[in-house]
Parts: C-alpha cells; structure tokens; sequence
C-alpha cells in the first residue's frame, strides 16, 4: 500500500498540485490540509459501486466524520444526502445548502428538545428507542410523520471496541425481537414507519460482518412487512466502509463489494416480496478519510532512555492514536519514500504520557525542523479535536488544482477563552 503520495521534482509531498512545506510555510503547522478532488473521487467511486447494480440507491454522508462546511458543500454538490446524530448536525448540514429532505436524523440518548428540533427543521427521523417513539408522539408537530428505527441486528464489527455499534453490548438502537411491536405500536401512535436502518459498527475492510448484517436486516424487513404490514420506502445499511490505514492493509473492493451487496439485496426483497424500496448507506471515513494529512513540524529530537522526535500536534489535534491505539502512517515530507533507517517514537506536545503519534515507529533520518506529514487525517480529526492545555485549534486548508483556500481559521487564545465569564465578585 503506497497510499497514493504524490510528489514533485523536488521529490517533496504534494497535496493538490501544491508542496507541502509551501502550504506548512504560508500557513503555519499544525495545519489540517485536506484534497477536494479526492473526496469527490472517493464518493463517485463509492456511489458507482451500487448504483450500477441497483438504481434507485442514496448516499447519506456521516458528517461525524469531518463537519467543515466546504467539505459539505463539496459533497452537497455530488448529489449526497447527510447522515445526521446531533441538532449540531442538523444545524451544519442546513447551513451547507442541504434540503432537509436529505438529511437523515438519527440520535441516541436524545432529550425532547432536541425532538423538537428536528421535528422543526423538517428533516427525516430514524428513532432508537420507544422511549424516543413516546416522546415524539407528545410533539403536536410530528403527528402523522413519516419515520423509521435503527434497528440492533446483533452483528457488530469495526477497528476497536468503542467503534463496535451493533451486538449484545451496543447501546444503539431497538432490539431484533422487539421491532414488530415497536413498528406497530408506531402506526397505533399515527406514525407512518416506511424505513429500516442499522449500523454495525466503523472502519470495516472485511466485507462478510456488513453482508451478514444486511442478511439479518432484511430478514426483519420481511417480518415486518408480514406481521406489521410495513410498506418500505428505504432501507438503510449504515456506514462503516474502512480505509487502509496501515501499509499491510488493503483497499477494500467496492466494486465488488457493491456487487455483492446489492445482488443480496435484491434477493431478499424478492423473497419477502418488498418491492424496490431506496438502499442507503451511510460513508463518512470511506469519503474523507485519506482526503487529508496533518502537518506537523519537528521541533525536538531528545535521546532519553528512548529517542523521542517531539512535534508541534499532539492528541488534542488527532485524538486516534491515543484513544484507539491507532495506527496512522507517517512520513517526512521532503523524503515521503525514504527508506527506514531507526526505531523513535514521535510525541507530541501535550502534557500527558499518552500523548504519542507512534511509538517504536521504523523511520528514515529525522531532524529538527522537519515537517511530518500524518497521513488519512480527514475523519474524526478535526472533529474530535480539543482545546486541552488551553491549546488553540489548528487551520483547515482546502487545496485543489495548485489553489488553496483558508476553510477554518486557526484559533487564537481569545477563541479558547471567549466563552468564559467571571463574576464581579472575583474582580474586586
């Protein structure tokens, strides 16, 4: 796996036609930097994959994964849908151009007026729980509403444990031998339930736990349309859809894989007799994940009982490798094919242990004031960053075609500090 680094005559990374240093030069490290033209790539490549084998198919993008608002707007103009978990969500996807016919809300734990929010904007609601069903049915508003529920296949998968969304563990959605009375007790409340939807878990490269879920999910759909008389307008796989993140891992198939899919599919609703109702699916690391690095500069080689390279990122800015054991390659941006010359761990600036990008990480010669560059940082990077250690939030650049844009600016320490207030009483 070469991960597709593209580099110049100089035999430095590129990202969008432009030198790295050139963009961690004008624009300061640690800096986000994040391709247009392989996210637009990423999800014509994804879309392809299913919509050839079935043509009444959507794409709802999980924008957990990275909610900058040119990255939606981007995604808005190929045609996606927004696959969306918090009011924040609904909020961002709305102000990206979104119709709230395409954005798709499922939440968890959700108070009543988050409910009411998004009752209130207009979009599709994909409930988790009868509580949540209850609840909704006390809004004036959502009377008569067309829903749909997540449901819990008992299939889980993903890259670590907290990503595992579906199984007995799971928090997420109504149980598999509950769904009959959930989606009748729907229609008693005035409800109109026309969807299905689950979500087994995230950064998947292995394609049997997703075919098994779809499997199982389709099994519900056919009990449901014979014991609930439920007429579906969608059903809805989730995401999950992983990168290699690793150079052992290999591309996940999607071609084939959408092939396969999509051939179940349409098997089971011959089976149960379903019609064609819409398939979905919900990619958010597939889409942005590889679409952007974060640039960091090196700024301390410190031989200690170990030989630490310390840069200028730390776990505030990419929280994976300290939260999941991560593994994210990384390389020197003015020699990104070099071969491995030592064994150091590249720490970053935060003032805890774990704050480590790699540790015993095989590397080419690093110095002082090299610039790293950590590659698939598009998903749940930004997203998961932090202001810990009163640290200010790195900029987001968009490159495309030799052009780069400012999309989120650096914060300063007035942005970390400007929700604050304190009392008269301290200031006398």
């Amino acid at each position: 796996m070469d991960f597709n680094l593209e580099t110049n005559e100089k035999g430095n990374l590129t990202m969008g036609g432009i030198d790295v240093h050139e963009l961690a030069d004008q624009y300061q490290t640690p800096l986000y930097v994040i391709e247009e033209d392989r996210i637009k790539s990423n999800y014509k490549r994804l879309y392809n994959a299913f919509s050839s084998h079935y043509n009444d198919f959507k794409m709802y993008y999980a924008c957990k994964a990275n909610t900058n608002l040119s990255i939606m707007r981007i995604l808005e103009k190929e045609g996606s849908g927004i696959d969306a978990v918090s009011p924040g969500e609904i909020y961002t996807s709305l102000l990206a151009g979104f119709d709230p016919s395409k954005i798709l809300y499922t939440g968890n734990n959700v108070t009543d007026n988050e409910l009411k929010f998004a009752v209130e904007s207009g979009v599709k609601i994909n409930l988790d729980s009868i509580s949540q069903l209850k609840r909704l049915s006390n809004i004036p508003e959502a009377q008569g509403m067309d829903i749909s529920f997540r449901v819990n296949p008992m299939v889980g998968a993903g890259h670590h444990d907290h990503c595992i969304t579906g199984g007995p563990l799971s928090k997420f959605g109504i149980m598999e031998e509950e769904a009959v009375e959930v989606y009748k007790m729907a229609k008693n409340l005035g409800f109109n339930p026309v969807g299905i939807h689950t979500h087994i878990g995230s950064g998947i490269l292995d394609p049997e736990p997703f075919k098994l879920a779809v499997n199982v999910l389709m099994d519900i759909a056919g009990k449901l349309s014979e014991y609930a008389d439920v007429v579906f307008d969608f059903i809805d796989f989730g995401g999950g859809i992983g990168i290699p993140y690793t150079p052992e891992e290999s591309v996940l198939d999607v071609n084939d894989f959408g092939e396969k899919i999509t051939d179940l599919y349409k098997d089971k609703l011959d089976e149960y007799g379903l019609g064609k109702p819409t398939m979905c699916i919900e990619p958010g690391r597939y889409i942005v994940g590889d679409a952007a690095v974060l640039l960091t500069r090196v700024n301390t080689i410190k031989q200690s009982y170990r030989k630490f390279a310390g840069v200028d990122a730390g776990f505030n800015t990419l929280l994976r490798p300290t939260m999941y054991g991560s593994y994210h390659h990384i390389v020197v941006a003015d020699k990104p094919f070099a071969e491995s010359v030592q064994k150091i761990d590249i720490a970053g600036d935060v003032c805890e242990s774990g704050d480590l990008f790699a540790r015993d990480r095989s590397m080419p010669n690093v110095g002082e004031g090299d610039i790293l560059a950590i590659l698939n940082a598009g998903a749940y990077s930004f997203s998961m960053a932090s202001q810990y250690n009163s640290r200010p939030r790195p900029a987001e650049i968009l490159v495309s075609n030799g052009q780069s844009d400012i999309i989120r600016e650096r914060e300063t320490f007035s942005d970390v500090l400007a929700k604050q207030n304190v009392p008269m009483r301290l200031l006398r």
